[in-house]
């Protein structure tokens, strides 16, 4: 018989249990250290361009962070794992580029429209449609263009000085000095003694093949040992302290409390430039990397986490639609920040919810006088971190079995990287239209990628 304190105490909605289970299943560390290195990982795309469009354009950094930190903490505890919230690059390119005729409220018009549009696209299903037509060779053509336009770009920042303000090279970097290019090669074979290619390592204690005794060979215990170095962690705290070590006056700029939040006024006039010189560009890349790529690509690493490209759609929707009113940066996931984030050890939505805690602090307690560090943060620190989360993301192509989806996903690649992921999507259609006009009634020789990516959703 029950006890009266057990018939009257209340007890929690089954659909509550269910929600918080889930939120600490997707924010638990797997590996304390690994979480917190990954957290880093696409660092090297978010810190350039957040600085050029500050320096350059005015952009309230305060503001950025703590909006981009809180969509961290949300897409970490929605999704479980890794999912990065970087700058939208076309919009960012097309603003540092132009002069005074697209600024702030241009940028906020753009992200607003995009994130509308995409949006629309989500909650309506069209995304879905849109990621289930698409082939999985267009899409490894597509991370494949990106994957190497990060890594070229990360092998500009080393062997260049960059001006972020005018998104240009100002000549070759010095070898010594505390942002030469020594520091930056000694910061990339860092990484690759530490991180190597990637693999999985095989942890101490486990048997051997034939069920033998546990045997872990010097060399194994070496390696485990390299596995555990939270590589990307120290490099950026590496800069941190350079940073103030190349202008000590830094300590005077710093200024404590957030920036005052307040709504962006966009005239018509803005909302006109905003959409056709922002939005228009910017559209192709979210829909293709920034959803359709990221979706793709989450399975590949993370097949237990099912999760549709309407959910991603909306969510990056959302993020832009709400924070772009307030002078927040126009923000989409992407396949790169995935791909990086998984290089360094990233492997739960706990990763992406400590470094969205972190930019909150930092944009409440330091504002936008945090610009002050970035703009003394070694570049080239910053390219030894972005050169491995493009290769990691190019690596993703590796898995076309014919030579015919070689053939698309390398011509799509190429027209990707000779002028937008826009052209080299349309390129890779006709092609594999093309081709498989050319087959049609010949037998397909190995298993069909479209049918492995339908699988992910």
């Amino acid at each position: 018989m029950e006890s009266q304190t057990d018939q009257h105490e209340p007890s929690k909605p089954v659909w509550f249990a269910g929600t918080f289970g889930k939120l600490k299943t997707n924010l638990v560390f797997r590996s304390r250290w690994a979480e917190l290195n990954g957290a880093m990982g696409d660092l090297g795309t978010y810190i350039p361009i957040v600085l050029a469009l500050t320096l350059a354009k005015d952009l309230d950094l305060g503001t950025t962070l703590i909006f981009t930190g809180i969509y961290n903490a949300i897409t970490g505890a929605v999704y479980g794992v890794p999912m990065p919230v970087q700058p939208m690059k076309s919009i960012s390119a097309v603003a540092i580029s132009s002069g005074q005729d697209f600024g702030i409220p241009e940028i906020m018009a753009a992200g607003i429209c995009t994130g509308g549009i995409l949006l629309v696209l989500g909650v309506s299903g069209l995304m879905q449609f849109v990621y289930n037509i698409i082939p999985l060779s267009i899409v490894r053509g597509i991370q494949l263009s990106q994957g190497l336009s990060f890594a070229m770009s990360a092998v500009k920042y080393i062997r260049k000085v960059q001006n972020f303000s005018k998104s240009k090279s100002v000549g070759n970097r010095p070898w010594l000095g505390l942002d030469g290019l020594i520091l930056a090669l000694v910061c990339t074979l860092f990484i690759i003694l530490v991180n190597g290619s990637g693999e999985e390592e095989r942890r101490d204690g486990e048997e051997t093949l034939d069920g033998g005794p546990r045997r872990v060979s010097r060399m194994r215990k070496i390696r485990n040992v390299l596995a555990n170095v939270p590589s990307a962690l120290i490099i950026f705290f590496l800069g941190v302290v350079l940073a103030f070590i190349r202008r000590p006056k830094i300590v005077h700029d710093i200024k404590f409390g957030p920036s005052p939040i307040h709504v962006v006024k966009i005239s018509k006039e803005a909302w006109k430039n905003g959409f056709i010189k922002g939005a228009i560009p910017q559209l192709p890349l979210s829909i293709l990397n920034s959803v359709v790529a990221v979706c793709k690509l989450s399975y590949d690493l993370f097949p237990e986490k099912k999760f549709s490209a309407t959910s991603v759609s909306a969510t990056v929707g959302l993020m832009n639609v709400v924070g772009c009113w307030f002078g927040a940066m126009p923000c989409c996931h992407g396949a790169g920040g995935l791909a990086g984030q998984y290089k360094f050890g990233g492997r739960s939505g706990g990763c992406v919810a400590v470094l969205g805690l972190a930019k909150m602090v930092l944009g409440l307690v330091l504002g936008s006088s945090l610009v002050a560090i970035l703009d003394r943060f070694p570049v080239g620190v910053l390219g030894a971190l972005l050169l491995f989360a493009g290769i990691e993301l190019a690596m993703a192509a590796r898995d076309m079995n014919t030579k015919e989806d070689s053939f698309v996903m390398l011509v799509c690649a190429a027209t990707s990287l000779g002028s937008n992921a826009a052209i080299g999507f349309v390129s890779g259609v006709v092609v594999y239209g093309l081709l498989r006009m050319r087959n049609y009634g010949k037998p397909r020789t190995g298993p069909s990628p479209q049918q492995d990516m339908n699988q992910c959703c």
